[in-house]
């Protein structure tokens, strides 16, 4: 079995964020791999691992990345292939915003489509919807993953009713 979707982290410390991309594309049943490649430390294995992603069947790319989060950008940069970027809150950000607009003010031709400060698990939900253009049991399992979203939103709200207050109007 070979990997569809690649997490890369600029480093191990973005590991607790990127986690929950892997979590959720295991709970997808969605192969992947994960490593971390530093696009300051390693340029050249960046590349190379960009390059090649392809080749190997890879379809989508998340790349984490904290601090001047040039990992998302430069991968871009070396692969047609889509990439998500995750945003990174790290020890040398200025609160995220630096990860943020490092990875959304992406140059013309060069995209890279962001999700929120710390949102692996969305990237890797964005990961598979793209696969599940193509893959109808996938598609239904996102489905099913989306229902089970608005259950919880009505479970919620009938706890909510349950509340008793004075002013409250129903």
């Amino acid at each position: 079995m070979n990997p569809l979707v690649s997490i890369i982290m600029g480093s191990t410390s973005d590991y607790p964020v990127m986690k929950s991309a892997a979590e959720i594309l295991e709970s997808f049943q969605i192969p992947f791999e994960i490593n971390a490649l530093s696009a300051h430390r390693v340029p050249l294995k960046v590349m190379d691992h960009a390059t090649k992603a392809a080749s190997r069947g890879i379809k989508v790319i998340i790349a984490g990345a904290g601090g001047a989060a040039h990992l998302p950008g430069v991968v871009a940069a070396f692969t047609h292939l889509p990439v998500i970027g995750v945003p990174v809150r790290s020890s040398n950000s200025v609160d995220g915003w630096d990860s943020i607009l490092s990875i959304l003010q992406m140059p013309s031709g060069i995209p890279v489509a962001t999700v929120a400060l710390d949102g692996a698990g969305n990237a890797a939900i964005l990961a598979v919807q793209m696969l599940a253009l193509s893959d109808p049991e996938l598609s239904e399992r996102l489905l099913k993953f989306k229902e089970n979203l608005a259950e919880k939103v009505t479970k919620a709200n009938r706890e909510l009713e349950k509340e008793e207050f004075k002013f409250r109007i129903r």
